[in-house]
């Protein structure tokens, strides 16, 4: 089989990784790729993923038998469909079904509307509703906007002033959806689907803020573990009857062509789980240590999502946890430097992989190329020991100003 990845991030090197790994590997491309992937596939860097023709026409070029799309803005804009009208198979939904995660009021809409419990919600299309809507709300609020944003499009704030300055910016691009703040802990949930039956992987946390204790700015994330030691049973059952499986009925009643992963975001209130958002994609960090845990044949996986036949599949997983630290240009998530040489030390162990987010390489160089860099990943029989493997690896990329958060594997409850 013949796989092309979409996208150039941590996550997509993760991807490209693992189908390298397959027994019916015989060529992996990413596009357009990162100075990580080219060692273990051939990069495109001329194919952007939200051009449906180049990719269509690299596929033809190229021979490729299946496209696995990495990030969510090709989503949104329907390559799938696109490709799909070529007779190419692929992982992922279609735009509609997309819409989850491209349009907070529409998924927010499909919440409500097959009783999936989440935070109380209005939304907003012109500016004289937003203070009325802002005043509806005590304490803390979250203002979120419609559109896609890259994991910045949210505010958590109890200063009215700050809030209605990020609505009034937020609607220049498009609807808000202004919710009340919920207090809990937060818990990343995926599931694989053939859009026929569904199986769900093991549970994540990923930590969002740039700060140690979950303070600070929101990033794109900056690590996350897998599995997550404090969600017990109960907690996994209440979840799966009350948010997943409602989802998927929904799903079915909206008649969404649906082959790919589904992402829920859930926070932990002290009145149960709560749904915050879908994402339509693995995550980045989650894919990092999600991917080695897997212990499927990726291409035979893939496979059994676009064929409608996953409910036949056993999905396996490793028996092991997995810990992601993410480094970070200097500056980042803010103003952050770019084209900083890299030094990656040797000694790399079977339980521990890098992989690239944000670089390229020259003359047998690799440089940064933007905030999030790398993800150092660490795998072992419990948390200690993979904490202690990933904080190691980490320990040995090295550039100019690179940073970390030192806790993660901590347990982070109470915060955003």
């Amino acid at each position: 089989m013949r796989v092309l990845v979409i996208g150039s991030g941590a996550r997509e090197h993760a991807l490209a990784w693992k189908f390298s790994k397959s027994k019916r590997n015989t060529g992996v491309f990413v596009a357009p790729g990162n100075g990580g992937t080219e060692a273990l596939a051939t990069n495109l860097p001329e194919v952007d993923g939200t051009d449906s023709t180049k990719v269509i026409s690299a596929c033809k070029r190229y021979g490729i038998n299946l496209v696995f799309v990495g990030p969510e803005i090709p989503l949104s804009l329907g390559l799938v469909d696109d490709l799909e009208n070529a007779g190419i198979p692929a992982v992922g939904p279609k735009k509609r079904a997309a819409a989850l995660e491209s349009s907070k009021v529409f998924s927010k809409q499909f919440m409500t509307t097959f009783g999936i419990p989440t935070a109380s919600a209005d939304f907003v299309t012109e500016i004289s509703a937003l203070v009325p809507t802002l005043k509806k709300y005590e304490g803390k609020r979250v203002i979120k906007m419609s559109g896609l944003a890259a994991g910045k499009g949210v505010l958590e704030s109890a200063d009215f002033a700050e809030l209605e300055h990020f609505g009034l910016k937020g609607l220049e691009s498009g609807p808000l959806v202004i919710e009340e703040f919920l207090e809990g802990y937060e818990v990343s949930v995926f599931a694989l689907t053939d859009g026929v039956s569904y199986k769900v992987l093991p549970y994540c946390t990923d930590y969002k803020k740039a700060g140690a204790g979950n303070n600070g700015p929101n990033t794109g994330g900056m690590g996350a573990i897998c599995p997550v030691p404090w969600v017990d049973g109960k907690l996994a059952a209440a979840i799966e009857q009350q948010i997943i499986e409602p989802t998927f009925k929904g799903f079915r009643a909206e008649e969404f062509d649906y082959r790919g992963v589904v992402y829920f975001g859930i926070m932990v209130t002290p009145m149960g789980p709560k749904l915050l958002e879908y994402n339509v994609r693995f995550g980045d960090p989650e894919a990092q240590v999600l991917i080695p845990l897997i212990d499927n044949d990726f291409c035979n996986l893939s496979e059994a999502l676009v064929s409608k036949s996953l409910d036949r599949y056993e999905l396996r997983t490793v028996n092991k946890t997995a810990i992601c630290i993410v480094l970070a240009s200097p500056g980042y998530p803010g103003k952050y430097k770019k084209d900083l040489p890299v030094s990656i030390g040797p000694g790399i162990s079977h339980n521990q992989f890098v992989f690239h987010s944000n670089t390229y390489k020259e003359n047998e160089t690799i440089y940064t190329n933007g905030g999030r860099c790398f993800s150092a990943v660490g795998l072992g029989t419990e948390i200690l020991t993979a904490r202690a493997s990933a904080y190691q690896l980490a320990s040995t990329i090295m550039f100019p100003g690179a940073w970390f958060r030192h806790d993660i594997g901590n347990r982070i409850f109470g915060n955003r």
